[in-house]
């Protein structure tokens, strides 16, 4: 059995766009569901939703079932001994695509990309484990860093003064912009739609693909993701399955009970 190609990877290096959705709420039901229509991409979120290691990996599986939709996993945290720890088990499950968040510094970027390779190239533990169908896939250990994606999080000030050093680095595929924690970095808490934070998030993604990376966000307001499209983000989340949720069954409800509906997401919101 052949190592898969990480179509995702395949994907960016390309230059095509991806288009994804927001998982959020920790069942491999409901992400089988989402699996089913049609996105490029679907992220399973280990920081703020209520996942563990186990229902990770059955999202995972369950996503698996749809080729034609990569599922992508964002760590708790990357940096330090439990960082390093929680992406190493991340990777054994089979992920092939990592989100890490909350990355300020080349420093921080660097140790992230030693923890998802093997030596020489990395620190990751060597492991019989799911990602190489224990043992299944012979050549595991010397394609497994080839095949990885890794997507850091720029979601402060710190963050955008060093977006270009940590693009530069090699080992990183792309960036994503956190609205929500970038517009409280910047005092505007609550407000990503704020124009000193959309005109920062502009300049990120221009940033960023000038220095041959891929950049990639989440915004729930179909003309400002069409926008972020326009500038040449390559991977844009469209949607979250909470928020999906949310809006119909008040809508429904509100349809017969005469109760508000749950506003749309503020422009530019999100959970990042």
């Amino acid at each position: 059995m052949q190592t898969p190609v990480n179509a995702f990877k395949q994907a960016l290096a390309e230059r095509r766009p991806q288009i994804g959705l927001w998982l959020g709420l920790a069942s491999a039901y409901s992400a089988e569901l989402c699996a089913g229509a049609g996105f490029d991409w679907l992220l399973i979120d280990g920081e703020h939703s209520p996942n563990d290691l186990a229902s990770v990996l059955q999202q995972a599986q369950a996503i698996a079932a749809y080729p034609g939709t990569h599922a992508i996993a964002r760590v708790p945290m990357g940096h330090g001994h439990v960082g390093q720890m929680l992406i190493k088990q991340y990777l054994d499950l089979g992920v092939q695509t990592l989100l890490v968040p909350m990355v300020d510094t080349p420093e921080q970027a660097a140790e992230i990309v030693r923890s998802t390779r093997y030596p020489p190239d990395g620190v990751r533990g060597m492991a019989g484990a799911r990602a190489s169908r224990w043992g299944r896939y012979p050549d595991y250990p010397k394609e497994a860093n080839a095949r990885m994606c890794l997507l850091v999080q720029a979601e402060t000030r710190q963050a955008l003064e060093n977006l270009d050093a940590v693009a530069a680095l090699d080992g990183v595929d792309g960036v994503f912009i956190g609205p929500a924690d970038l517009s409280a970095s910047m005092g505007h808490v609550g407000n990503a739609a704020h124009p000193e934070v959309q005109a920062a998030i502009e300049r990120a993604i221009t940033r960023i693909n000038a220095a041959g990376k891929a950049a990639g966000i989440l915004t729930t307001d179909e003309a400002q993701a069409r926008r972020y499209l326009e500038l040449g983000a390559l991977f844009v989340a469209v949607g979250l399955d909470t928020g999906l949720l949310a809006r119909a069954t008040s809508a429904l409800a509100a349809r017969f009970k005469g109760a508000a509906a749950v506003p749309e997401a503020p422009r530019g919101g999100s959970p990042c």
